[in-house]
């Protein structure tokens, strides 16, 4: 039997990565699409026979559906995942799943029941990437006493879209970059090392033209565990971006991992090492993704991982860096 999942919000994050994933799964029937825009529900319409709707409601008592998929903006996100864990359903709610703290307290708040039904989006922690690099780092195969360097960079302000600019600059006006990227970036920091800094040292944030309605640059340092340092930079909205990459530097050894396809380059003093893992870094990160919430659907998985907690903490730590930056969440 296959289970019936709906996708609400149909942005490019959910066509261009949630429903490819959710045709490739065998165990999956896209039951249902919503979005508000009949446009987007358009663009939809040609790659699956599933009905669109215009409202989430419509799909609320469709007894087929026994999971949500939420890619839906995060100031939209919050009541939503609320709404439909109230049905009984699963939830897959992509990151932030809130703008604030202040605005994910309702969800703080939903009773145990419903929070076991909640996986968050933090996509990428999925990754066999960082499996290994976690791997390495509790072997000590870099040292112990760490250098990150995150370089976060992305959406890029490309003149020929000018629709892709206006998406992100309203994005923008719900907080700075950090806030929405450092959800992914500070869980895989987490996951890595084993839970959240003891510090969060400094911030700052910088507008690179007039007119936004907030810096579209930022960053922070961080310290983690072992004396670990971290200088973590988040950036859009700029003609050109530097690469999206992290740096690992320790005693004994260098790791680059590259930020768009996770590709890894150990170098010790014994040479250098690539890894890369197939297929693309979307498509197995979004597959192993909704394979985990199928699992936690039919009942073989028995907590969602990531979970809402994952989800807060992150939101929570990012929140913390914006607001020492100087540009805290709207």
């Amino acid at each position: 039997m296959t289970v019936g999942i709906a996708l609400v919000g149909l942005g490019d994050i959910a066509l261009g990565a949630h429903l490819p994933a959710l045709l490739r799964n065998p165990e999956v029937e896209v039951a249902a699409l919503v979005d508000p825009d009949a446009g987007r529900r358009a663009l939809a319409a040609g790659r699956t026979s599933a009905p669109a709707f215009a409202e989430v409601a419509e799909v609320l008592d469709d007894p087929r559906v026994r999971g949500v998929v939420l890619a839906t903006p995060p100031w939209v996100t919050t009541e939503l995942i609320g709404r439909v864990a109230a049905t009984g359903r699963f939830v897959l709610a992509e990151k932030p799943v809130a703008t604030s703290l202040k605005a994910a307290k309702p969800l703080a708040e939903l009773p145990a029941d419903q929070r076991e039904r909640v996986q968050v989006g933090l996509t990428y922690r999925h990754d066999p990437a960082l499996e290994l690099l976690r791997d390495w780092l509790a072997a000590g195969r870099l040292g112990e006493s760490l250098l990150v360097r995150a370089h976060i960079y992305d959406e890029r302000r490309d003149p020929g879209d000018p629709a892709h600019a206006e998406r992100i600059e309203e994005t923008l006006r719900h907080g700075l970059p950090v806030i929405h990227e450092g959800a992914h970036v500070f869980d895989w920091f987490s996951f890595l090392f084993g839970g959240p800094p003891d510090e969060v040292a400094d911030g700052w944030a910088l507008a690179t033209r007039p007119g936004l309605a907030a810096p579209n640059l930022c960053g922070a340092r961080l310290v983690y565990p072992h004396r670990t340092v971290v200088l973590a930079e988040f950036g859009w909205l700029t003609d050109a971006l530097p690469r999206c990459e992290l740096s690992f530097l320790g005693d004994r050894a260098h790791v680059l991992l590259d930020g768009h396809t996770f590709r890894m380059e150990l170098t010790t003093v014994d040479g250098v090492e690539q890894v890369a893992f197939e297929p693309d870094r979307t498509t197995r990160c979004f597959d192993r993704q909704l394979a985990r919430f199928v699992e936690l659907v039919t009942g073989a998985r028995a907590a969602p991982a990531p979970d809402l907690a994952d989800g807060l903490a992150a939101l929570e730590l990012a929140e913390r860096v914006a607001a020492l930056a100087g540009g805290g969440a709207r």
